[in-house]
């Protein structure tokens, strides 16, 4: 497969040359590509997926690939359109700039996770500093990819996030030393205090209590929790979800369960006595 990239301007947006001159319509996508040599990537059959990007040329290219590889695609251009079509037009992933018109992303993504707290949320976004992608990551979303990205990375990310949404974990509840994580509601709480939690804050808990006093790499979280195909990508997503969620427990309980980072290894949680 080749390695495209898209850039904030949508100037190098070039995808899929056998297609050239086909007729697309501008906001829905509906019909999933036929051609046989095209690369395998859909995982998620006629998945349903919402692309808010401002940028028309970066917007028309993301739903082509998205389309090209077997995906219902619905795209708009702001922010304020963007979020009462999520709200009201069920997708199963929503693809999410940070900076839109009539309203930003992370509001959007805010917004989102509080009115549907099991919407699957992708934002991306020229901002690629680390405060920028703890915002993304505080607002709720599920994963986060700086611009430029290539259409692989794009791809690896979508489903992945995909099909960790199709798992139902939303149901587990556990409970460490005095905290218990409520994975229905999204909540731990510990002696009358409780703090928010995130889908995936709770399957690291889970996948770290099941592996708990071993070494648990960065490649493993990224397979079994993230359900990355290809674990290799470079990302600082886990890193900054185990500094949020290390917070969070210490906010809890005096003696929480601990999660020890090993350098260069990754991480393990030792359970407090």
């Amino acid at each position: 497969m080749q390695n495209f990239y898209f850039y904030p301007g949508g100037s190098r947006d070039k995808i899929n040359k056998e297609r050239k001159g086909r007729q697309v319509p501008k906001t829905k996508h509906e019909t999933p590509n036929t051609n046989p040599q095209a690369p395998n990537l859909m995982k998620h059959p006629k998945a349903r997926i919402l692309v808010v990007e401002d940028d028309a040329a970066l917007l028309r290219g993301l739903m082509d690939v998205l389309v090209f590889n077997g995906y219902e695609v619905r795209g708009v251009a702001n922010g304020g359109v963007g979020l009462r079509t999520a709200l009201e037009d069920p997708a199963d992933l929503v693809l999410l700039d940070v900076m839109l018109p009539t309203l930003d992303g992370l509001s959007v993504c805010r917004e989102i996770r509080r009115r549907k707290p099991n919407q699957a949320v992708v934002m991306i976004t020229a901002k690629g500093a680390e405060d920028d992608i703890v915002a993304g990551f505080t607002a709720g979303a599920d994963d986060y990819i700086p611009k430029p990205f290539s259409l692989r990375e794009l791809m690896v990310r979508v489903e992945a996030v995909l099909r960790r949404a199709g798992k139902n974990s939303g149901e587990q509840q556990l409970a460490l030393g005095d905290i218990h994580f409520d994975g229905q509601h999204l909540v731990a709480a510990c002696r009358g205090r409780s703090v928010e939690i995130t889908r995936r804050e709770m399957d690291i808990v889970v996948y770290l209590h099941r592996h708990s006093g071993r070494i648990v790499s960065k490649k493993e979280l990224l397979t079994e929790v993230w359900q990355y195909a290809d674990a290799g990508i470079e990302t600082r997503t886990v890193d900054i979800h185990m500094l949020k969620l290390r917070k969070k427990i210490a906010t809890l309980a005096e003696n929480p369960p601990f999660i020890t980072t090993v350098r260069g290894e990754g991480y393990r949680l030792d359970l407090a006595p």
